[in-house]
């Protein structure tokens, strides 16, 4: 049975690795900010490149601390895409700050760079680029507009954990990078989990009292913070996959590389991985005006199959009852025709042909 993240097989494949890794926690007695986070952070920063990892309970808390810590608040403008998950915004609008939504490149479905400085103004602290479904956004550009106008730039890498800009990790760009460890993600804990790397020593503190209650020792509070600390067995859980996160990276480019060869020549609008560009294909997205009838015979044939995101997130109700009125053409059209086929590193080639052609018949 082809399933849309198999996390059986993965279990087969380092369920012992797994619970070996439990086991050293439940032995040490210490389930709150102990040696496994702490080695954890220390572990993921070598793998970003950057100096500094602080490890958070979700990758909603890593954006909205990252976005707290740099005093983004009431008044405060930050432009980031619509085209992501309602987090990246939610971030900035629990902090006070209006998001400036902006409109996607549609070959990649990142934030379009060209128009970021267009939507600028003195009230523009800072921009978030989303490495939406795996594949990095323009970050030299985006980099190079945010210090011309003394902005902030806040990496969502949440969906793309190992991938790379010009052969530099996604995430080590911004002033903050933010990662999400769902269990869906390419790397993934056993329930929530995020993290937030910079190479600022300062900010790096500063997130750490953030994320436990604004205390810089137990008692005593410098600042209003809120509990949001990576646990122990999700630290253990994650320092075990990290070792894997390359080799099951490699395994999703196979992958993708097959769908690219078995869908050349149907009317599919397939991923695309720019020169610059390492894509870690966290989704593997494709578009057709046929999307409904696509998915119809998809299902039929007992294969999974997702949309991300069907409603931008300027068109959600939350945000039109906030007065949100913005048209972004490609991010409507998008959400329009994607779907999202199963991707995971699990997958054999015999099955990955086998949707291949289930979707080519689809369209006939």
């Amino acid at each position: 049975m082809v399933r849309f993240v198999d996390f059986e097989r993965e279990n087969m494949a380092i369920g012992g690795e797994i619970e070996d890794a439990i086991r050293r926690v439940l032995k040490s007695n210490t389930f709150v900010l102990g040696t496994e986070v702490e080695e954890f952070e220390k572990e993921f920063a070598a793998y970003v490149g950057v100096k500094h990892a602080v490890g958070v309970n979700s990758g909603s808390d890593a954006l909205y601390l990252a976005v707290k810590a740099l005093g983004i608040g009431r008044g405060d403008e930050v432009i980031v895409p619509s085209h992501t998950f309602v987090s990246t915004a939610d971030a900035i609008i629990r902090n006070g700050g209006k998001p400036v939504f902006v409109d996607i490149n549609p070959k990649t479905y990142c934030i379009n760079h060209e128009m970021v400085e267009t939507l600028i103004t003195r009230k523009t602290k800072a921009i978030i680029p989303v490495h939406i479904y795996g594949h990095p956004a323009k970050m030299d550009e985006i980099c190079e507009i945010a210090e011309k106008h003394g902005q902030y730039v806040i990496e969502d890498a949440c969906q793309a954990h190992g991938a790379e800009f010009k052969r530099k990790r996604a995430g080590s760009f911004g002033t903050l990078g933010c990662f999400s460890f769902y269990p869906t993600k390419n790397l993934g804990a056993y329930g929530d989990g995020g993290l937030i790397v910079t190479n600022d020593g300062a900010l790096a503190e500063k997130l750490k009292m953030l994320r436990n209650y604004g205390s810089p020792k137990k008692y005593y509070h410098d600042f209003i913070g809120v509990n949001s600390r990576l646990d122990e067995i999700q630290a253990a859980v994650l320092r075990t996959k990290l070792k894997y996160l390359d080799k099951w990276n490699d395994r999703r480019r196979e992958i993708a590389k097959l769908y690219l060869e078995a869908l050349s020549k149907s009317e599919f609008v397939l991923p695309v991985e720019e020169e610059y560009a390492k894509h870690v294909y966290h989704l593997y997205v494709v578009r057709t005006k046929m999307r409904d009838k696509v998915i119809a015979h998809l299902k039929t044939n007992d294969i999974p199959v997702l949309i991300h995101y069907p409603l931008p997130i300027h068109k959600q109700k939350a945000y039109l009852d906030l007065g949100f009125n913005v048209t972004l053409p490609e991010t409507e059209k998008a959400s329009e025709e994607i779907m999202s086929i199963p991707m995971h590193p699990f997958l054999s080639d015999e099955e990955v042909l086998n949707i291949a052609e289930v979707m080519m018949n689809a369209t006939r």
